[in-house]
Parts: structure tokens; C-alpha cells; sequence
């Protein structure tokens, strides 16, 4: 009975964690309209977002948990996810009353991705709370929790916000409907309970995969950037001045900049 309890604590735990990720779409409540040049600017400010993450992040974690060449391997894999999501998504069958064709098939691409690499975040909060109910962590509801799990679920709970404007930006550029980014954004995330959960059930096991399982996220969302992000921005800036590029330089600096202090705390 009380590994189930504990096994409870931990799954809400990933649970607020995914939470998080939906205000990351709360600044579009306040926002209309997004024209060409903002448009780049928040393409720019959304690769920002996820190459930090990826390399302070996902890659740095990596390195704590093995070894360059498992990160690598990872890397290898998460890019082939994306390649092969590509082009499954370019043969699927698409809704046009719904969505354009090619933006429906870049929003299936995207929150794929991105609901994917949200699992090895998961792990990790379960991992951290492998010492659940052991003396030296910090009270919270009757439990005993430790003090990493504590500082892992606050962390990645900051660290998905900005990750959920990264995904509401190319959703609100659709047309896409304020609550349903809000519930895009906590289902690319909803992966991190059952990971977490997993995690705290195999954490032996979850230690072994936890480098590949970073890689992994890690090279997916870069690949992710370089092939989707990235030309969508310059075709929406073709017609600026200098084709958008200062637009979104401008925009992946903000996101760096934000998102590095996050990947610290």
C-alpha cells in the first residue's frame, strides 16, 4: 500500500510538471495579431528556447548521467525520429476543413517531437525520487520526500513554461484557439507522469537509459529547429528587409538568453 501512495506522489509530481507547460501559452490570451515580422522574431525566439535547452539542458544532464558516446548514440536516434515522423506525416491523409495541409502536417511533426522528448524529463523526476520515504528529505504532505525530487519537480516545472510558448507560438501562427494551445501544450507534456512513474518503478533500469534518453530529446528538438523552424521563419521573412534574418537572430538571442539561467536552476 504505501509503494502505491508513493508511486501517487511521484505521478502528480510529473503531473504538475506537464501543468506548467500550458502557461507557457498564456501570453497569446493578450495577443491578436502576428504579423510576418513578429512572426520571425518568435520562430527566432522559439529556436532559441530549444537549442538552449538542448545544449545547456538535455545534453549537459547527459554528461552528468554517462557517457559522450551513449549521448551521441541518443542524439542518432532522436533525429531519425524526426526524420521518419517527417515523412510518415507527408503521406499521411490530412483534414482540409480543419487545417491547411502543410500546417497541419508541421503541427503533428511538431507536438510529436516535442511530446516524445517531454518523457526522458519524466525519468528524471522519477529518478530523483528513488529515495522517497528514506530519512533526510524535507516533509510535504506526510511524506517524506528528498530534497532532490523537490528541486527536480520545481525545476522542470520553470523549464516547461518557456517550452510551452515555444509550441503555442507556431500554433497561434495556424490560427489556432487560445484554450486549445493551453491543452496542446499540457498534452506534449503528459508524457513526463508516466515517465516519472516508470521511472520511480525501474529506477535502476531508468538510470541506465537516462543518458540515452537525453540524447535522444536532445537531438531531436536541434533537428527539429535546423529543418522546420528555421526555413519557416526565413519564408515568412523573405520579403524584409535583409529576408527576416536580423528578425530572428534577435528573437533566438531572447530565447537563449531566457532560457539559460532556467537550465541552472
Amino acid at each position: 500500500m504505501a509503494f502505491l501512495e508513493n508511486l501517487l506522489l511521484v505521478t502528480l509530481a510529473g503531473l504538475v510538471t506537464a501543468l506548467a507547460t500550458g502557461l507557457g501559452a498564456i501570453p497569446f490570451f493578450f495577443v491578436r495579431d502576428v504579423n510576418n515580422r513578429m512572426n520571425v522574431v518568435l520562430w527566432g525566439f522559439s529556436s532559441g528556447i530549444m537549442i538552449s535547452a538542448s545544449l545547456f539542458g538535455l545534453l549537459r544532464e547527459g554528461l552528468a548521467e554517462g557517457t559522450p558516446a551513449e549521448l551521441a548514440v541518443g542524439m542518432a536516434a532522436g533525429v531519425l525520429l524526426v526524420v521518419s515522423a517527417h515523412n510518415v506525416i507527408t503521406n499521411a491523409e490530412v483534414d482540409p476543413r480543419q487545417y491547411e495541409e502543410a500546417d497541419f502536417k508541421k503541427l503533428l511533426l511538431i507536438l510529436g517531437v516535442l511530446t516524445v522528448h517531454s518523457f526522458p524529463e519524466g525519468i528524471a523526476v522519477g529518478v530523483s525520487f528513488a529515495d522517497l520515504g528514506i530519512e533526510g528529505g524535507t516533509t510535504i504532505v506526510g511524506f517524506t520526500v528528498p530534497v532532490l525530487a523537490v528541486f527536480m519537480t520545481v525545476a522542470i516545472s520553470i523549464h516547461n513554461v518557456p517550452e510551452g510558448t515555444a509550441i503555442s507560438i507556431p500554433l497561434r501562427a495556424m490560427g489556432v484557439s487560445r484554450w486549445k494551445m493551453v491543452w496542446w501544450a499540457v498534452f506534449s507534456s503528459l508524457p513526463q507522469p508516466i515517465g516519472a512513474a516508470v521511472a520511480f518503478t525501474f529506477v535502476r533500469l531508468a538510470r541506465d537509459v537516462l543518458p540515452y534518453g537525453f540524447g535522444f530529446a536532445a537531438g531531436a528538438m536541434i533537428y527539429l529547429v535546423l529543418t522546420e523552424f528555421v526555413p519557416e521563419a526565413m519564408e515568412l521573412g523573405a520579403e524584409l528587409p535583409s529576408g527576416g534574418k536580423p528578425e530572428f537572430v534577435g528573437g533566438a538571442v531572447a530565447g537563449a538568453l531566457l532560457m539559460v539561467p532556467l537550465n541552472f536552476v
